[in-house]
């Protein structure tokens, strides 16, 4: 609150300026970065306070905008609700996750001609303030899911130019795997294995939940089955029912299936192999050799006619 005192102005009347804003507080996708290790150092943040109002009507300065870095991929939650607030996706792509207070109102902005000289003024309010989950899921258009030693480890290094631990016993790979297969058209599209898929996956069973949820951002998953393996049928059917126990939608999402180990089945088998996984699928399944380099080339086909290339 504050009155105007010149002199020769006799009358001069209220001049309290009104407050500034709080900062916002503003979660931005970075390329340049690939963890949220930073989070686990500092959780809290706070955007800067806005100025006070002064005298001659001068408002004070509202805070600039608390920008928080974080990789491409982050998805954001209420920790209580557990509502997503936003999935930041693109490099750039801006989410305010809290508004800063709003600044209070001097006694200039209550002038009026039956009070010609107000003392009334309102104090600012405080900012939102909320507890926050991040969660990074890989960015990948198409997964590989399988089984464990289905071969997607070998799939995705002969593709692109990962190189994943391989080994001949289950569980070799526990982190998901990225690698870039170059397109028709000149530029790459990023393939993930995803480990980890076993009988009750879907309720949190090995390393399931872990991994799980990066398939939901895939446009198109490679269900790679061990045709070598004692009962391939079984091995497709555990996979299938718990891409349908988690839900997301991954039961909906287009699928390619593919017999992996083409050199471990028997010829007189073949056939009885590919006419059961197409009547249990509704695919009819391709067939590929990823250690021997065989059927890659029609397989990546297929892939570039879902995804539209």
């Amino acid at each position: 609150m504050a009155f105007r005192r010149e002199k020769y102005v006799p009358a001069g009347g209220p001049s309290g300026g009104d407050g500034g804003q709080g900062a916002d507080v503003v979660l931005e996708a970075d390329s340049n970065l690939q963890t949220l290790l930073d989070f686990k150092y500092k959780r809290l943040f706070a955007g800067d306070d806005g100025r006070r109002g002064g005298p001659n009507r001068c408002t004070g300065a509202s805070g600039p905008p608390l920008v928080i870095k974080v990789p491409c991929g982050t998805e954001v939650r209420h920790m209580s609700t557990g509502i997503v607030l936003g999935d930041l996706t693109t490099p750039g792509e801006r989410l305010t996750v809290a508004f800063g207070g709003r600044g209070g109102l001097g006694n200039a902005h209550y002038l009026s001609n039956r009070n010609r000289a107000p003392e009334k003024f309102t104090e600012g309010r405080d900012g939102e303030e909320w507890p926050l989950q991040l969660e990074l899921k890989l960015l990948a258009e198409v997964g590989i899911i399988g089984l464990p030693n289905a071969g997607k480890s070998t799939l995705i290094s002969v593709l692109s130019a990962a190189r994943p631990k391989i080994a001949d016993y289950p569980f070799t790979t526990l982190i998901p795997n990225l690698g870039v297969v170059r397109r028709p058209t000149g530029d790459g599209t990023v393939f993930a294995d995803i480990p980890g898929l076993i009988a009750g996956a879907a309720q949190g069973a090995g390393l399931g939940h872990d991994f799980l949820r990066h398939i939901e951002r895939t446009r198109l998953l490679i269900h790679l089955v061990d045709g070598g393996a004692e009962d391939p049928l079984l091995d497709l059917r555990v996979v299938e029912k718990e891409l349908e126990a988690y839900g997301h939608g991954l039961v909906e999402r287009p699928r390619i299936l593919v017999i992996n180990k083409q050199e471990l089945i028997q010829e007189e088998d073949l056939d009885a192999i590919i006419s059961a996984l197409t009547d249990a699928s509704g695919r009819t399944p391709l067939l590929i050799s990823a250690a021997m380099s065989r059927g890659l080339n029609q397989m990546l086909d297929r892939v570039w006619s879902e995804l539209g290339i």
